[in-house]
């Protein structure tokens, strides 16, 4: 009787794996944060954290800047094969001999089914009841913007559906359309790394709501920076309709580059094309804070098939070379080189 090695590797351990754990070799997944199961806790929460790629040097997860580059948002799903190598290479560490490495495939499959619930428990609030079930699959996104180091506290949400409530709802934890985040941080001052259990429908990324913001909108043309605002009715809060309602924020013209020229905006809002700016009297302090709030700025993410109004694709996507000049300078130029 010939037996391949490859085979006797493989088939040994799950002969020798009844023999842990009970005579089905199933061990129990852990109720508790710090109780033992397949793995000891300390160990288990470790591997759960490089599963959820902390620790893994950048250069693995972006081979080259140009794949990320400024202002700019990359999606993916993770690959549970390679996070398994991962995980099968760290513990490989702890292996002296080949028994060592036969009792660790045997217990394999136990820790790879802990580690699938633990992950699903790593940012779940303290004292709070464990999850069950098991990540079935991880995506995620890479954002690489001034707005994650303007803004450390942003929020990042992920439904399963498109939530149809109003701009200002908010959405617990608890909400059966919410998604789980495994993982969300801050890579670099300007890059946020971002994983969510499961593959979502929606997402949103807003600023924080936790203050109030005063600013502009602003622009950038040909190198230089445009700022510009709408002007707002004293009384309802609400901006004025009308095309020429939008202001363009002036500076200040004695070398002070960037510094607002705030008694030339109170003289442009008081001018008769801005009714009920409260401006024809002079701005309050009040009245000037009313014109300059802004509200948290959202960017939803969803699918382009099922939101109305789309941009057509052919806006935001322009190729730089066509099928058929490829396949000219490739293959024609190449037969005839002459």
């Amino acid at each position: 009787m010939i037996i391949e090695v490859k085979h006797l590797m493989e088939d040994l351990p799950k002969i020798y794996a009844a023999t842990i754990g009970g005579a089905s070799g199933v061990v129990d997944t852990p109720l508790d944060d710090d109780a033992p199961g397949a793995i000891p806790a300390e160990l288990r929460r470790w591997l759960v954290r490089l599963r959820l790629l902390e620790g893994v040097p950048f250069a693995n997860l972006v081979a080259d800047t140009e794949l990320l580059p400024e202002e700019s948002i990359r999606w993916f799903y993770l690959d549970r094969r390679w996070t398994d190598a991962i995980v099968q290479g760290a513990l490989s560490a702890g292996t002296v001999n080949s028994d060592d490495r036969i009792q660790l495939t045997a217990q394999y499959d136990a820790v790879r089914d802990e580690l699938d619930v633990e992950e699903r428990n790593a940012r779940r609030e303290p004292g709070s009841p464990r999850f069950a079930g098991s990540v079935e699959a991880v995506s995620g996104f890479i954002l690489r913007s001034r707005a994650v180091s303007g803004w450390p506290g942003l929020h990042v949400r992920a439904f399963s559906v498109d939530p149809t409530e109003a701009d200002d709802a908010t959405y617990p934890e608890v909400d059966s359309r919410r998604m789980r985040l495994l993982r969300m941080e801050r890579l670099a001052p300007a890059v946020l790394l971002v994983l969510f259990d499961g593959v979502p429908s929606v997402v949103h990324v807003e600023e924080p709501r936790q203050g109030v913001q005063f600013g502009f909108d602003v622009a950038v043309t040909g190198g230089q920076f445009r700022a510009t605002f709408r002007a707002r009715n004293r009384d309802t809060f609400e901006d004025i309709p009308g095309a020429n309602q939008t202001v363009t924020v002036p500076f200040r013209a004695d070398g002070a580059a960037g510094v607002v020229d705030i008694q030339a905006i109170e003289k442009e809002l008081a001018l008769p094309k801005h009714p009920g700016t409260g401006a024809g009297d002079g701005l309050d302090a009040a009245e000037y804070a009313l014109q300059l709030i802004r509200f948290p700025y959202r960017q939803v993410f969803g699918d382009a098939e099922t939101q109305p109004g789309n941009i057509p694709i052919g806006t935001v996507f322009q190729p730089a070379i066509s099928y058929a000049a490829h396949v000219t300078k490739t293959f024609v130029s190449m037969k005839n080189p002459g």
